[in-house]
C-alpha cells in the first residue's frame, strides 16, 4: 500500500517538477502542430471552425494529462522520471479521478499563480492540494 511505504516518495518533488517540464514541452510542441492544423481547417472553412479551434486548443493540456493519467497511470514526463499516479489505496486511478485531478491542478494553479504548489513542501508524501482533493498520490514506480 503506497500510503505506508516511505521509499515510494523518495525524490518525488524534484522528479515531479522535471516531469512536468517535459510534459509542458510535449504539450507545446503537439499544441503548435494542432494549432497549425486547426488554423488550416479554419481558413478552409472561412473562419467557421475558428471558435471550435479555440475551445480545442484551450482544452488540449487537460485532455493530454487526463488521457495519460487515466489510461497509463502516468504522463510521458512522469514515466521518464519513474513516477505514476495512484489512488490512496495504491490502485490505478479511475478515469474520472484522473480528469478530476487534472482539472483541480489547473484550477488551483490558475487561482494562486503557482503558489499552491508549495504545499508539497509541507505535506507528508509530498502531496499537492489537487492530490489531496482528488484522493491521489504520486509515487515512484520502482523505488
Amino acid at each position: 500500500m503506497p500510503s505506508t511505504a516511505p521509499q515510494l516518495y523518495a525524490g518525488v518533488i524534484l522528479r515531479r517538477s522535471l516531469a512536468y517540464l517535459v510534459d509542458v514541452l510535449v504539450i507545446a510542441i503537439l499544441g503548435i502542430c494542432l494549432g497549425f492544423a486547426l488554423s488550416i481547417a479554419g481558413a478552409l472553412t472561412f473562419g467557421l471552425l475558428s471558435p471550435i479551434a479555440v475551445i480545442i486548443l484551450s482544452l488540449w493540456p487537460i485532455a493530454y494529462h487526463s488521457y495519460f493519467l487515466a489510461s497509463r497511470g502516468a504522463t510521458p514526463g512522469m514515466r521518464l522520471f519513474d513516477l505514476e499516479l495512484r489512488d490512496w489505496s495504491g490502485k490505478n486511478v479511475a478515469p474520472l479521478q484522473a480528469v478530476l485531478a487534472t482539472i483541480l491542478f489547473y484550477v488551483t494553479v490558475a487561482l494562486t499563480a503557482w503558489l499552491i504548489l508549495l504545499v508539497v513542501l509541507f505535506t507528508d508524501r509530498s502531496r499537492a492540494l489537487h492530490d489531496i482533493l482528488a484522493g491521489t498520490l504520486v509515487v515512484r514506480r520502482h523505488p
